[in-house]
């Protein structure tokens, strides 16, 4: 069948999305294949009740044990049964399907995955998955776009599909620069449609997140000793309560002047290290932190303000009430 055989949660899909109304075009699109696979399918194993998936699963079981087998071009490793490797493939890929990625790179991720090597021919893939080259080398395709797999040269001519150890890191600084933009975005809209105005809010929501976002995958280049600094200088400047300069700093800390300006640096470029406070120049080359102004609105800091200002006022008033007793007795 071009494009592949079809597994039996295949099946199970193809009958549920046929009574949801779909057509075999969008049924093809979910499940990575091409649409003439999809309607040879249902009209091979349609009947008057409609299309069955166990009906059908039984069918092709039976056309395929009047065919010969085909022998997997890399057999799975010593120890690991061939039907429960292929069982955890097409588990393992459905889950991934639910994230997004399509059924066909999502299979081939699988599989490139669990290969001892980490990496695969196409006749490998061809082999394991029971596909035609071509599902595999769009897959690939797919695959590249997005960083999960790369091409290596193989023996003479050949080319094999590899999986790196750090390919979700390499995954995530390339989804990082899309973040970015996305925040760029929505801040410009801000601009367009108005902070106060709902649509402004959201937006503004949806820049703020982004950023997080995007800070959260950058590649700094801090490394976890200036992290910790930078935290440690934080917490010197909550716990003092006033705007520090550097060699201030560096004195109560006990430490070199250059290593509380890293510090400090490090506070300057990554502001989610003191999110949701900030760190900022207080005048006279002096620091100082207070809160975000992006974390409360308005309505809230001025609720909190008055809440303060009744506060005093009440501990104000019974203090005055007890000099009164005092002077009384």
């Amino acid at each position: 069948m071009p494009g592949g055989r079809l597994t039996h949660e295949d099946r199970r899909q193809i009958a549920i999305w046929l009574t949801e109304g779909l057509g075999y075009a969008e049924i093809a699109r979910r499940l990575g294949r091409p649409t003439s696979t999809i309607s040879r399918e249902v009209a091979r194993n349609s009947a008057r009740g409609g299309y069955l998936a166990d009906r059908a699963q039984q069918a092709a079981g039976q056309r395929a044990r009047r065919r010969s087998p085909v022998q997997s071009a890399e057999p799975p490793a010593d120890g690991r049964p061939a039907e429960s490797v292929r069982a955890f493939v097409e588990q393992f890929a459905t889950l991934l399907v639910g994230t997004g990625l399509p059924r066909m790179p999502a299979r081939v991720f699988v599989c490139l995955l669990t290969s001892d090597s980490g990496g695969l021919t196409s006749a490998e893939l061809v082999g394991r998955l029971q596909v035609s080259p071509a599902s595999v080398s769009k897959a690939i395709g797919y695959l590249e776009a997005i960083t999960l797999v790369r091409r290596a040269q193989d023996s003479g001519r050949r080319e094999r599909y590899v999986i790196d150890d750090d390919v979700w890191l390499q995954a995530f600084k390339a989804d990082t620069g899309a973040h970015a933009k996305v925040a760029a975005v929505a801040r410009y809209g801000i601009e367009i449609f108005g902070a106060g105005t709902p649509a402004g809010t959201r937006l503004g929501q949806m820049a703020q997140f982004f950023t997080w976002i995007s800070e959260q995958m950058n590649d700094s280049g801090l490394t976890d000793a200036v992290v910790r600094d930078a935290l440690t200088v934080l917490a010197a400047l909550v716990y003092a309560a006033r705007p520090l300069t550097v060699d201030e700093l560096a004195t109560a800390l006990d430490w070199p002047v250059q290593r509380t300006a890293d510090a400090l640096d490090a506070l300057s470029r990554r502001p989610i290290l003191s999110d949701p406070l900030i760190v900022e120049q207080a005048g006279r080359g002096a620091f100082a932190v207070t809160p975000r102004p992006d974390r409360l609105s308005s309505a809230q800091r001025d609720a909190l303000i008055g809440s303060a200002r009744s506060t005093r006022g009440t501990r104000k008033g019974h203090g005055d009430r007890v000099v009164r007793q005092a002077s009384a007795s």
